[in-house]
Formats: C-alpha cells, structure tokens, sequence
C-alpha cells in the first residue's frame, strides 16, 4: 500500500491533490490544524506543523511512504517578506527528517519560481538545471535554501526527493486580492476592473492542474526540480482581457490603471518538459475554460 501524508491539505494546491492520489492508489492522510471529515476517503489529521512534537507524533502515528509537503505561510500580501519564512524552513527540515526517520521512502516539496534569477531571465522558458536561482525576497530565499538542504540530505541518505517550482495559479476560493479573482469580483459586481499595462507574460496554471501535477509527481521516480505550470506564455492584459469576455462586460477592464510592480520580471514562463515527459502530467484545463469555471465559481460566492 502507497500511504501519502499531504500538508497543506487544505490549501489552494493541496485540496486538489486529495482527489489525484486517491485515484492513483494512495491510502490519503491529509494534516490540518481545525477537525476536518471531507472528503471522506481522507484520512484528517490535526497537527501543528511549527510544533516539533506535534510534526514528530504525526508522523510516526501514519507511518507514511510517502510525503507530499505544500504547507507554508501563504497570507496574499505578508508571506514574500514574512519572518514566518524562517519558521517553516525550520519546521520543514524536522518534518523531512522525521518521515525519513520513520522509513519514508519519496518525499515531494513545493517550490515556487521565485527561485530563480529574475533578473536574468530572457525570452527563452525558463528552465530547471538551466536557468539561475539567485531569490531577492525572503519567501524565495527559503524555498530555495529548503531545496538545497533536502537534496543533500536525500543523497547522503538515499531517500528520493523531487521538488516542485510553481509558478502562476489560479482558480476558486483564490485569495480575492489577486490578480484573477480581483478582476473578476470588479466586473461581476458592475466595477472597473484596475490592471497594469499587462504587458508582462506569464504562465498560468488551473489549481486544479497543480494539484494533479504535484500527485503525479509523487507517484513517479522523477528526482529534482520539476517546473509546475502549463508552459503556455500569456500576456496579462489578454487574461483580463478574457474574463471581461466572459463576464461579458470588457468595457470595465482599464488596463494601465494600476503601476506594474516594481522588481516584476517582463517575462515568466516555464519549460515543462520535465513535468511533460519524465512525470508523464499534461495539464487538463485551458486557460479559458479554467477561467470561465473561475468566474462560475465567484459568481456563486457572490450571489
């Protein structure tokens, strides 16, 4: 029996990556803080990752094979320069050494893209043993050097380990400040939608691809950075530009209303081959479809 222990489980990845191990053979042990029954093939369990003995008790309670880790401070806005950072780089060193400890076998991490070195990239997709990692924000700088410490580790003690750079994600229940859901809550509610220039191109993935991603990347031998995105280049303004289509009010989309970000890269797109090839995972949802069941989504919230 494969017996997967997910952090982050609730959260905007780790929610959709219940379902994709579950279908992929995986008796489901999922971690939250608050009591939790849904859905029912999981198996909740409450711990506070940033408590040593609450992580350690955790973990030697499921005995797991497998460790999907993608909790972290998330809060929109705080966790790119939060000292939070600290706390879970710490807290995430006891966890992987404590599943090891417990005769773990693969372990799996959630990176992010803010790894890498923004200030070289170029137009060529970025891509994992190519392209520098050199973070500027604390969040980036944690990841970062989470990554380093586990590979090492995993080396010296054979224990597989891959790690996954997310890059751009959307979909429902996103934190309303963002981009997407921003845009979309303006325009639903009859409001000028405020943009950039959107000028910059990203690449965007459905959470629900991310999480089936991150499942197929457990179940694989696949060691190493592994990029999660969808690898498709779209500029900003076209995705605002998209879901005023679908709301059908693109009159409220004002575009250069908002400065871009200062630091923001012109350009941030992935090569997914890795995830494409050696995992075998090709995203599900297009970008307008995974929008269009975004705007659903929200338009529900809102009544």
């Amino acid at each position: 029996m494969k017996k997967a222990l997910v952090t982050g489980a609730a959260g905007f990845v780790g929610r959709h990556a219940l379902k994709a191990l579950h279908d992929r053979g995986f008796e489901v042990h999922a971690v939250s803080r608050a009591a939790r029954s849904e859905p029912e093939f999981v198996r909740w369990r409450r711990a506070d990752l940033l408590n040593a003995a609450s992580a350690a008790a955790l973990v030697d309670g499921v005995g797991p094979s497998h460790l999907l880790h993608l909790a972290w401070t998330t809060e929109h806005g705080e966790y790119w320069r939060s000292a939070a950072n600290l706390d879970w780089l710490t807290a995430s060193l006891r966890l992987v050494r404590a599943f090891a400890d417990a005769g773990g076998k693969r372990v799996v991490v959630a990176g992010t893209c803010a790894e890498y070195d923004w200030g070289r990239l170029g137009e060529a997709p970025i891509r994992e043993h190519e392209t520098p990692c050199a973070p500027t924000t604390p969040y980036g700088q944690a990841k970062h050097t989470l990554r380093q410490a586990v590979s090492a580790y995993a080396a010296e003690t054979g224990l597989s380990c891959a790690w996954g750079r997310i890059f751009l994600l959307y979909g429902a229940d996103e934190p309303p400040e963002r981009l997407v859901p921003s845009v979309i809550r303006a325009l639903l509610e009859g409001e000028p939608a405020r943009c950039t220039d959107g000028r910059q191109v990203r690449d965007y993935m459905d959470a629900r691809d991310a999480g089936a991603a991150f499942a197929a990347l457990l179940d694989c031998d696949v060691e190493g950075p592994v990029n999660v995105a969808s690898g498709v280049p779209v500029a900003v303004a076209e995705v605002a530009e998209m879901l005023g289509n679908i709301v059908g009010r693109t009159e409220l989309v004002r575009l250069g209303a908002l400065e871009a970000r200062a630091g923001d890269p012109p350009r941030l797109v992935a090569d997914t081959t890795r995830l494409n090839t050696e995992v075998g995972f090709r995203p599900r949802y297009d970008l307008r479809a995974g929008l269009a069941d975004a705007v659903d989504w929200w338009r529900h919230r809102l009544g």
